[in-house]
């Protein structure tokens, strides 16, 4: 009783650990009242629990579970750190709470998972859960189900997700569990409820059935749409805020929900994509283009075939397009265009958006392929055309559908304009903005005017389409000339058109309006095109569907308002989450005037449009005064404006009711969540007034306040389009002054450049001067932002105009741009990213320059001006050059394609005139600036020749040259130029004036950049060669480039780079070096370089109060660097002054946690996988190196720049290693918070990481490993295994580091390599660390030897690889190395194994020198004197290291040294004596107590399980396994542990040690032999005979030709191989969960093994053959009787196949099937049928009758027909209704043999009948003479059977049968074999062939083959002996016979 009292005085979490239950309870009960008082969420006792929750709810004992379960549901509601535990906690619940019998167990299991659902942790619940539904125990799937159908129907489908459910739905449908079925069939239909119709397609596979039935339960549920029932911790205060609406009877906002809800779910993604480029036929591109229209139509029909899939995957089908293209295009055989138009329907209804790339090269093709006027072709264009329109936007296409509208053909006119008009369909008044109607109108208007009727028609459809979707406000511009007629026509078009859209108007006016920014509805800032591409893009998908049905009509509104948030916060300059975009559709002016009058008062709803001005103004007061009360999240914006602009709208004549219009316009707008749709509305009206000289300013305002509300950018773009439609000067100047003023207030970031030069130009050429100063003033403030590269587009003005814009430009010369006052908290960080290269003035012109066009300047490069420039005369080559310097003028900016010229000038600098070598170098320089960054292509053929022309001996030549590198360099960077060996080539040449030239243009580049190619380092051995140049200028420019070389390559690289000069010279270099080591500059100058250029002289003004915050909390010396960053990224604030920024300072330190908000990674679906996918294909670089070159680091800059966010990646592969450190510090804070984007970008992180160990710095290094320590424990907890790839591309790099001088970082190298271990095998590590002991690096040995000891301490032999003997070798040739530490770790790391093998180890590490082995020995003997002092010190050095050594491996690892029969037959007569074993617990009860609590200190868990699984099972003399059952009588408790034991020591069976394979096979035998353990061995079946398979084969093919191996040892272990099997193969229920594959792997080596001459030479050969024919037979009969049919059939196929198979191997396979065949009577019914004959048909397939009637054996088909007859006998005509999964059944050879079988069977029966009724008539006769027949009979079957008189014998008992036609012979044939009935049977229906006239089949060939196979029979099979007995019965290869018989050989 000590023992009970003792654990009352314990502490409540460890008595929550303690081993006996009742402490448990107690502690338990204890922690629940702990949790139940803590107040405190966040109080620190919550994490005291953190690590115990998860064995609340995996408590063995079922009391104390329940009681655990209760704590655990009160800790997650409570505890804020609960959300850490999820998985390990969920996971226990599914595996050991959703299997008890008890149902407040289960209850409080699911309460338990919706619980973490509540605190945000859905998507773990949901991953276990899911995991769940694959376990065996159908109690644990159904709770699975359950729980996942409650949580959707609480939580909603917003929060669980669907698409993972709905995947593994018709799984579970095919599950034998009829609760299971059920279940589905619930969460089915609850599935449905949320989605509707979206689920059908995935579920049309399942039982039809089964389909019938949830279609009646689906027309059950209500209408309605769902709503949630439960919410989020985030969400329950909307919650509270609903209930209170609903209570105040606000239902508006709850339809807000039901709108939201459906869209989630479209039909297209939840289906599979298919791959189809892969199967397209080998030929296609061929055929495509072949001449005969067969060939062309057969490709054509494949690939239609191909893209019927519904959803395709994405890939490049560009050749596919372009083919399909030229087809459509181009094929005179209008079939085909058809075939070509379906297929390229196909491609865009299967890759919707993904086509979307190729939508421009095709619609071109296919209107104007509309020429053609067959009624199937138009067709199939059409639908063509409308599908990929679907895929892109009107706006992508506009231009193309614009140029074909030309077109003479009416047709094609008519065609183009119905496309138009179907193509408005599909848009809303925002997706079709002016500035796109225009064009399609103005277009339009000429086709009514057309002669052609339908053209006119079709044209009055599009425009009436038009009107419909924009209204009349809109369109009514554009139809001013339109004379009355025509007007009524087009409205009457419109009258008739249904918008895709239409029904959505009023049902999605009440659920937007209220709910704009929560939900999907808000968007991120997208600008101009984008975001109507964001918000039109996703409407196609869905609306193919279902366009006319009510139900899709309200969720497609709201699905592009979630794709388009989604869409821009992805995109890469929006990241500023608080821009509240609010996207909402245009409303009808009813729901408008119901929305209003709800917050409006009645009578200013009524005096809107009052006659008299007074009442007007009164009900504007009251509007105001309204507007002003109300909520921001109730006021209907949309509703409100629409009022506003009700008649007389923005035609009101009284000034004071439009002041106050206007006023109210920016109040809504500022107050309310303004929308672009709201805009659109007013912005029109706005425009009209802004010239109004008492309005204008009150218009002004509410376009300001508009612009804060939707953005600067949109809002400009807008408003000048609408601007310079109108015809008024004034509005249009007014609008320039207003956009001046704006772009100061809220910044340039995010303007369309291009758009605003084009309207300023329109703006220029205006007759009023008011417009023109006004577009000037405009340009000098765009001069501000842009700089003087915004000169170039404005050269072709008149020279008064320009003068003009240059006295602007001059006035603003040396001003800063001011600091942004407004849009700052929504807009600024958009243009965080951008300003880094577009908005700063030098950076900023080369964009600008990349909007000129350019022109193409190829066609003036004739072969007469190139001959010119390489004339003989120098004066024709001065011409020539002269041409091309006129030519580059006259272009100004020039496209890259300049034909035969670089040949032509690269000849012209080495030209002998030096007058024309500087015309040349002139108009290199004219080049560059002309073709700008395109340049860089021509650096290799034409750049390098100019280096070489620095070589020239003359100055001014130098100089120019000079000149024309720099200005080439300013357009192309560096990269291109020290890339490569061109460089280091020209460095080589022994020219001074070269060398001194370009070592000082090097000097003066390098320190500029930030990294460098790696080919640099190949210009080093040249370099140090000018530093001993005879010229000293060369020398001087040498040594002073060499710092510079430095600071890229690295003091190391350039030492090493010294070791093939000669001694005295590299003595002189090393001073060099160590000289310039000291004055080398930090690579942080680029950077530093860069701030200067940007602040251009000034101080930068935002970026300096931002900084002070960030500079308190970090430390001032790492924050400065990155400010001028910043500065440069905040765009146009970088250039203001500090004085200018004193607003600004809190907004600006509020943007910059902005911009770091967010997640840091992305999670992208299947990004790591297609990474992997490309570095296995070789389209990307192996990350295999032994220093790390540039394109690496570029390689991988470019793959995290999808999954990482832009700032954190900017500080990674920042310079200084200072980012590196504040990058590394940023992964630690969010490692816990990012699990899955950790997991997502894992492999990247591992390689960022690998950079970082070739850093010299120690801080970095630090700072790294203690990330990894953090990430690999993270990664354990997760149970994350690490893939191939991510261990290739870390660890061997990981290793560099073991060998560091630093302890402490080689403590953590350690500590890291030992976490490692939980996430990748430790097996698959060893090679890695072995790898590490071939290092120069004496520490780097010594270590991995220390290490590669640990793990095969840890782990036992098996992680040795490639194999133990090999490994052992490896290590032991370090007992010979030079350094000390070296030979110890060697020592130590064989004495290790010594202590696990024994003496063993002598023969594994084969012969050593004397010296060696001497040290060994010695060392050994030293260790045995003290056995205790290896593990403490490893202890001491290793603290991270698991002991993993538990007993029962001590016990698996003294093996060698004891003769292991012995040691089996004492296992198994101590398992038979009770009293023996029970003397082992208590002699092993203290042992396994000190082990448990060893292990509590350890965080390995593979110790415990073999620990548990070996105590519990084997070797009771050896092993504590009673102690086990002490704790637990139940063996399953343990079975977790169990599990992991068994896969242990099943990995040992395929050993190649005899004695270890022995000692495995014993333990499981012993497992097999009893039966309350046996099943244990239950999910591990195939992996055993795996094991067993590969052993077989290890012998067959390793240990019998081994001499030198006892043969008894190897009889012993087949000895054991057999038992165990036939032990396994007794139990039923084991040996049916073989399946298919392994038992034919497993008849392969057993009938291998039969066949086995050698086996039969050895004494006991006889006898295992005869255990394998036992076994054959056991494995035969109890295996699932489907698999083994199948695997025979498989086995027989296969060894027919093969050439090398002996045919006895076949033989052997076909008596296997015999023997099945003679089962089949008993087992049909449990035999799948539709798998046998799917296995048979492929069988028929690959061998055709033809193919079956070539073999040497006619058995083969025999055997074939045999089984098929049989199937048909049992099964009859349903046979034929197991065809199900062949593909294509009606071509099978096998459907067409099995009629032909019924039919025959058919006829028997028939004729059977008729003989039984005649045998009837004449039974009484029979009698009489039935004595006498009986002996005439058996004369003539003696003389049958003879061999003599066979054919005699056959012909009487013809003429006999000819006689008594009613003989019956069946008695005489029922006792004989199969093989002589089939006989008989046959040689009578031969002769009678012959006698009447038809025989084809002489009576002696069939005798002379059948006395073959009489022969084979009784020649052959008596020579196998046993084998015969076991196996073999007749060959029942005639029809009806079923019964197998026993010869008696």
């Amino acid at each position: 009783m000590g023992d009970d009292s003792e654990w009352v005085k314990l502490p409540v979490d460890q008595k929550c650990e303690h081993k006996l239950w009742k402490a448990r309870l107690s502690g338990y009960e204890e922690a629940l009242k702990i949790f139940q008082k803590i107040k405190d969420e966040k109080s620190p006792e919550w994490s005291k629990f953190l690590g115990l929750i998860k064995k609340f709810v995996t408590d063995s004992n079922a009391v104390v579970q329940l009681k655990g379960l209760e704590a655990a549901l009160v800790y997650v509601e409570n505890a804020h750190v609960a959300g850490k535990t999820t998985a390990e906690v969920v996971s226990g619940v599914v595996s050991k709470v959703f299997n008890q019998p008890k149902a407040k167990a289960k209850e409080l299991g699911i309460e338990i998972c919706l619980m973490y659902i509540e605190i945000e942790k859905g998507e773990a619940v949901q991953e276990e859960l899911l995991k769940g539904l694959d376990n065996k125990n159908p109690k644990i799937i159904v709770a699975c189900i359950e729980t996942l159908r409650k949580a959707l129907s609480e939580f909603g489908s917003k929060i669980i997700l669907l698409k993972p459910i709905i995947k593994v739905l018709p799984k579970l449908f095919e599950s034998r569990e009829k609760a299971v079925r059920d279940e589905a069939k619930l969460i089915a239909v609850e599935i449905y409820r949320w989605i509707r119709d979206a689920l059908r397609p995935p579920l049309q596979s399942i039982n039809s059935v089964q389909l019938k039935e949830l279609e009646e339960e689906w027309v059950k549920l209500p209408t309605g749409a769902p709503k949630p029932s439960r919410f989020l911790r985030s969400q329950q205060e909307l919650e509270a805020k609903l209930e209170q609406q609903q209570s105040a009877g606000g239902d508006a906002e709850g339809g807000g929900d039901d709108g939201d809800e459906v869209p989630q779910i479209d039909a297209y993604e939840l289906l599979e994509a298919v791959e189809i480029l892969s199967k397209l036929p080998k030929d296609f591109y061929d055929k495509i283009e072949a001449k005969k229209w067969q060939e062309r139509k057969e490709a054509l029909e494949a690939v239609e075939v191909l893209v019927k899939n519904p959803k395709l995957e994405a890939g490049d089908y560009a050749d596919l397009v372009k083919a399909l293209k030229k087809v459509v295009g181009k094929d005179t055989n209008v079939m085909l265009v058809a075939l070509a138009a379906k297929c390229l329907t196909g491609l865009a209804v299967g890759l919707r958006k993904k086509f979307g790339q190729y939508a421009g090269h095709v619609v071109p093709t296919i209107l104007e392929k509309f020429k053609e006027k067959k009624p199937q072709v138009v067709q199939a264009l059409q639908e063509a055309i409308d599908a990929i329109f679907l895929t892109t936007t009107l706006q992508n296409i506009s231009e193309d559908v614009l140029a074909v509208m030309d077109n003479k053909n009416p047709t094609i006119k008519q065609q183009t304009s119905l496309f138009i008009a179907r193509s408005f369909r599909h848009c809303t008044a925002s997706t079709l903005p002016k500035s796109l109607l225009k064009p399609f109108c103005a277009a339009l208007l000429k086709h009514i005017n057309d002669s052609a009727p339908e053209v006119r028609d079709a044209a009055f459809e599009a425009l009436g389409t038009a009107l419909k979707v924009v209204g009349e406000k809109a369109v009514n511009p554009f139809l001013a000339d339109v004379d009355k007629l025509k007007l009524d026509k087009i409205k009457e078009c419109s009258e008739k058109v249904e918008l895709v859209h239409g029904k959505k108007a009023g049902l999605a006016a009440d659920k937007k309006e209220f709910k704009p920014v929560p939900g999907r509805a808000a968007a991120s800032g997208a600008t101009g095109d984008k975001d109507t591409k964001d918000i039109s893009a996703p409407k196609p998908g869905p609306l193919k569907k279902a366009p006319a049905t009510k139900p899709g009509g309200p969720p497609k509104k709201g699905k592009p308002a979630a794709l388009g948030g989604a869409g821009s916060t992805g995109t890469k300059n929006k990241k500023g989450l608080e821009t509240k975009e609010i996207v909402e559709p245009e409303l009808s002016i009813e729901v408008c005037e119901e929305k209003a009058s709800a917050v409006l008062p009645a009578t200013c709803i009524q005096l809107l449009d009052s006659s008299n001005w007074k009442e007007r103004l009164a009900c504007m007061e009251e509007f105001q005064k309204a507007v002003e009360l109300m909520d921001r999240t109730e006021m209907p914006c949309q509703a409100l404006v629409r009022m506003l602009a009700k008649k007389p709208g923005w035609k009101e004549t009284n000034f004071q009711v439009m002041q106050m219009k206007l006023h109210i316009v920016a109040l809504i707008a500022q107050k309310g969540n303004f929308s672009k749709t709201s805009a659109q509305i007013v912005l029109d009206g706005l425009v009209d007034k802004i010239g109004d000289v008492k309005c204008g300013n009150n218009a002004k305002e509410a376009m300001t306040a508009i612009a804060e509300a939707c953005m600067l950018p949109w809002t400009a773009e807008q408003v000048m389009s609408m601007a310079f439609l109108q015809k008024n000067p004034k509005n249009q100047s007014e609008t320039l002054n207003w956009l001046s003023n704006a772009i100061k207030e809220f910044g340039f970031s995010g303007l369309n450049v291009k758009a605003f030069i084009s309207n300023v130009k329109t703006a220029l050429a205006a007759t009023n001067p008011a417009v023109r100063t006004s577009a000037i003033t405009l340009l000098g403030v765009m001069y501000l932002y842009v700089g003087p590269s915004l000169r170039m587009f404005f050269e072709d003005e008149k020279p008064a105009l320009l003068s003009q814009i240059d006295a602007e430009f001059e006035k603003m010369q040396g001003q800063n741009p001011p600091a942004p006052t407004r849009g700052i908290s929504k807009h600024s960080t958009s243009g965080t990213d951008e300003g880094e290269d577009g908005d700063e003035p030098d950076d900023g012109g080369n964009d600008v320059v990349d909007l000129l066009p350019r022109t193409e300047i190829s066609d003036k490069i004739t072969s007469e001006l190139v001959s010119k420039i390489g004339d003989k005369n120098w004066k024709i080559r001065k011409e020539g050059l002269d041409e091309v310097a006129g030519i580059i003028n006259e272009a100004k900016f020039i496209q890259p394609n300049i034909g035969e010229l670089p040949t032509a000038l690269k000849g012209r600098l080495n030209d002998s005139n030096k007058i024309l070598v500087q015309q040349t170098l002139n108009i290199l320089q004219q080049l560059a600036v002309a073709m700008g960054p395109n340049i860089k292509q021509h650096v290799k053929n034409l750049g390098i020749s100019i280096i070489t022309v620095l070589g020239d001996s003359k100055n001014n030549v130098r100089a120019a040259a000079l000149a024309t590198v720099n200005a080439w360099a300013e357009q192309t960077g560096m990269k291109e130029w020290l890339e490569g060996e061109d460089l280091s080539e020209e460095l080589k040449k022994e020219n001074p004036f070269l060398r001194q030239e370009l070592l000082g243009w090097l000097a003066e580049k390098l320190p500029t950049l930030r990294s460098t190619p790696t080919d640099l380092i190949l210009c080093v051995p040249h370099l140090y060669s000018c530093l001993e140049d005879r010229n000293g200028d060369v020398r001087k420019k040498a040594q002073d480039a060499l710092p510079f070389f430095m600071m890229h390559l690295g003091y190391e690289k350039m030492a090493k780079a010294t070791g093939k000069l000669k001694p005295t010279s590299k003595d002189q270099v090393l001073a060099m070096l160590e000289k310039a080591k000291a004055n080398m500059p930090a690579k942080p100058t680029a950077p530093a370089k860069a701030t200067s250029k940007s602040v251009g002289g000034s101080a930068p003004a935002k970026f300096q109060p931002a900084s002070a915050p960030v500079e308190d909390s970090v430390s001032g010396t790492v924050e400065p660097k990155p400010d001028p960053k910043k500065a440069k990224a905040l765009g146009v604030s970088s250039k203001a002054k500090t004085a200018q920024g004193k607003k600004v300072p809190s907004k600006t330190s509020l943007k910059e946690d902005e911009d770091k908000s967010g997640p840091i990674f992305i999670v992208v679906p299947n990004g790591k996988e297609q990474r992997m996918k490309d570095e296995k294909g070789l389209k990307v670089l192996k990350w295999n190196f032994t220093t790390p070159r540039d394109e690496y680091i570029e390689q991988l800059k470019t793959q995290m720049s999808s999954c990482v966010a832009k700032w954190l990646q900017d500080e990674m592969f920042h310079s200084d290693f200072q980012h590196h450190n504040k990058a590394l510090a940023v992964m630690v804070d969010h490692l816990e918070s990012e699990k899955e984007g950790v997991i997502g970008c894992l492999d990247l992180i591992l390689k960022w990481l690998t950079l970082r160990f070739f850093d010299t710095n120690t801080s970095v290094l630090m700072k790294a490993l203690e990330y990894l320590k953090l990430l690999f424990t993270l990664l354990s907890e997760e149970e994350y295994h690490l893939t191939e790839n991510e261990a290739s591309s870390f660890i061997p790099y990981l290793i560099l580091k073991v060998g560091e001088p630093k302890d402490v970082i080689r403590k953590d190298v350690r500590a890291i390599l030992n976490r490692m271990c939980l996430v990748y095998p430790a097996s698959k590590m060893f090679p890695f660390i072995m790898e590490g002991t071939k290092s120069k690096n004496s520490k780097q040995r010594a270590e991995c030897l220390e290490e590669l000891g640990c793990l095969v301490e840890s782990y036992g032999m098996n992680v040795c690889q490639p194999t133990p003997g090999k490994a052992l070798k490896e290590i032991a040739i370090h007992i010979g190395d030079r350094d000390n530490a070296v030979r110890n770790a060697a020592l130590n790391t064989i004495v290790t194994v010594y202590n696990v093998h024994g003496d063993q180890v002598f023969k594994l590490i084969g012969t050593l020198s004397e010296k060696d082995m001497s040290m060994l020995e010695e060392r050994i003997k030293r260790s045995a004197k003290r056995p205790s002092a290896a593990p403490v010190k490893q202890v001491e050095e290793k603290p991270q290291r698991t002991q993993s050594i538990s007993s029962n491996t001590n016990m698996l690892r003294k093996g060698p040294a004891e003769d292991m029969s012995s040691r089996l037959n004492q296992a198994r007569s101590m398992s038979g004596h009770p009293e023996a074993a029970q003397m082992v617990r208590r002699e092993f009860q203290l042992d396994l107590d000190e082990i448990e609590n060893d292990n509590g200190t350890v965080r390995c868990e593979m110790p415990e399980l073999v620990q548990h699984k070996l105590d519990d099972i084997f070797e009771p003399v050896l092993i504590p396994e009673p102690k086990i059952r002490a704790v637990s009588p139940h063996f399953d408790d343990m079975h977790s542990n169990t599990a992991s034991t068994i896969n242990f020591i099943i990995s040992q069976v395929a050993s190649g040690d005899i004695n270890t394979s022995i000692q495995a096979l014993t333990q499981i035998d012993e497992v097999l032999r009893q039966e309350d353990k046996a099943e244990a061995m239950s999910g591990h079946i195939d992996q055993f005979l795996i094991a067993t398979f590969m052993q077989l084969r290890l012998i067959y093919n390793t240990h019998m030709a081994d001499e030198k191996l006892e043969k008894d040892e190897i009889i012993k272990l087949y000895s054991c191989i057999i038992g165990n099997m036939i032990s396994l193969f007794q139990i039923e229920s084991l040996a049916r969960e073989a399946s298919t594959g392994v038992l034919k792997d497993l008849m392969h080596g057993l009938i291998t093994l039969m066949l086995d001459s050698r086996i039969e030479d050895l004494e006991e050969g006889q006898q295992v053959i005869r255990s394998v024919n036992l076994l054959v037979v056991k494995v035969l009969e109890k295996s699932d009787q489907t698999n083994i049919l199948s695997a025979l059939l498989v086995l027989l196929q296969d060894s027919l196949l093969a050439t090398a198979s002996s045919p006895k191997f076949s033989e052997l396979v076909m008596k296997c099937l015999w023997r099945m065949v003679r089962l089949l009577p008993d087992t049909i019914n449990s035999i799948n049928l539709d798998r046998i004959l799917l296995d048979i048909h492929i069988f028929m397939k690959v061998f055709p009758k033809e193919k079956l009637k070539q073999c040497k054996s006619e058995f083969p088909i025999r055997t074939l027909k045999t089984l098929l007859h049989t199937l048909c006998k049992l099964k009859g005509p349903k046979i034929l209704d197991h065809l199900t999964m062949i593909d294509n059944k009606n071509e099978s050879e096998l459907e067409a043999h099995l009629c032909r079988m019924m039919k025959h069977s058919m006829d028997q029966t028939g004729s059977k009948s008729d003989k039984e009724t005649e045998k009837g008539a004449s039974r009484i006769d029979e009698k009489s003479s039935k004595a006498k027949v009986n002996d005439f009979l058996a004369e003539i079957f003696k003389k049958i059977g003879s061999k003599e008189n066979t054919k005699e014998g056959l012909a009487e008992l013809y003429e006999y049968k000819k006689k008594y036609s009613d003989a019956d012979i069946e008695p005489f044939l029922k006792n004989s074999s199969q093989f002589f009935q089939s006989y008989v049977e046959r040689g009578l229906r031969v002769i009678e062939m012959e006698r009447e006239g038809k025989g084809r089949i002489p009576i002696s060939t069939v005798l002379r083959g059948t006395s073959l196979v009489a022969q084979w029979f009784r020649i052959r099979l008596p020579a196998q002996g046993a084998r015969v007995r076991a196996l073999v019965w007749e060959d029942p290869t005639c029809r009806g016979t079923t019964k197998p018989m026993c010869h008696n050989y």
